[in-house]
């Protein structure tokens, strides 16, 4: 796995030996990003990568938010209850040189601590099958961690429903083969 564009293009991802984390592979991934870097996505015509601040729940590798980190956000903040996805995520930080600007949280996405900082860029990438976005967006509005008018990106199996908790306006929905990635509007 590697980061796909920005200034890290190419950079290698430690990812973990196992089927315990399944990274977005790297074709979403630079689709997702092709997508946010080429779209209006923000209602007030800001940048949604450059100098944002960005919100990786259910982090894994941190892929999502070292990606966004490459193409220019400000800072991110890593969140997972897994200790070893926590510690990969870290160690692919340090490898790019980008752990000053990201913050690690060990927390369950749906149970969050208090937000450091509200994030205007989200993405959420829990395991397929088990429903668990709609619970963890409702906690992580209410702990402080999505900014109002943020972009929140919530990929999703294939195959799984999905809704929207009140709070939230779908924008867009993108098809990539194993994966669906809603783009939602946090209205809070």
């Amino acid at each position: 796995m590697r980061i796909v564009a920005g200034k890290h293009r190419g950079r290698r991802l430690e990812t973990p030996a196992g089927r315990d984390v399944r990274p977005t592979s790297d074709r979403t991934r630079q689709s997702l990003f092709n997508i946010l870097s080429h779209g209006d996505w923000m209602e007030d015509g800001a940048d949604v990568l450059e100098g944002v601040d960005v919100l990786d729940a259910f982090c894994g590798t941190g892929a999502l938010a070292l990606e966004a980190l490459s193409y220019g956000a400000a800072r991110a903040a890593l969140l997972d209850k897994a200790r070893s996805s926590l510690d990969i995520a870290r160690r692919n930080a340090e490898m790019l040189g980008e752990e000053a600007q990201c913050r690690f949280i060990l927390g369950d996405a749906a149970k969050p601590p208090p937000a450091p900082f509200a994030a205007r860029l989200v993405f959420l990438d829990p395991p397929y099958g088990q429903d668990l976005s709609p619970p963890a967006l409702v906690a992580l509005s209410r702990a402080g961690w999505i900014a109002p008018g943020a972009l929140v990106c919530v990929e999703v199996g294939a195959d799984d429903g999905f809704v929207p908790p009140t709070g939230f306006d779908t924008l867009d929905v993108r098809d990539y083969s194993q994966a669906r990635i809603h783009f939602l509007r946090h209205l809070g």
